[in-house]
């Protein structure tokens, strides 16, 4: 099992990369937290970076597990799926994210910790 890593400031995608190649290759999941403005990548299932983030303060429905594809440029390298994202009870019925403007608020997240060197 490979532990996953809690990302609060700049990470490098050059760093990312690395991390990925030791698991899945181009990609590295996480899960990100759009209260705290925080995430986590490298765990071996979205439920790992999700356990370690609800063990640091995290609250569940803040919760949003995320694919991150490091050979891509433009938005499709931040993919919204992950089972930790079916909720029904909070209105997200797939493994997406259903709510357009939570979307955009990973997005920004993703993008204001993750820094092109």
């Amino acid at each position: 099992m490979t532990a996953g890593r809690i990302i609060s400031q700049s990470i490098s995608r050059a760093d990312l990369t690395a991390m990925a190649e030791a698991q899945f290759g181009d990609w590295i999941k996480g899960v990100v937290d759009v209260s705290r403005g925080i995430m986590a990548v490298g765990g071996d299932l979205h439920a790992d970076d999700e356990a370690l983030l609800l063990e640091h303060g995290s609250r569940q429905q803040d919760l949003w597990g995320i694919n991150l594809y490091l050979d891509e440029e433009g938005p499709g390298w931040i993919e919204f799926d992950s089972l930790i994202n079916i909720r029904p009870g909070l209105g997200n019925r797939s493994r997406g994210v259903d709510d357009e403007r939570t979307r955009e608020r990973i997005r920004a997240l993703v993008e204001s910790l993750v820094i092109a060197e």
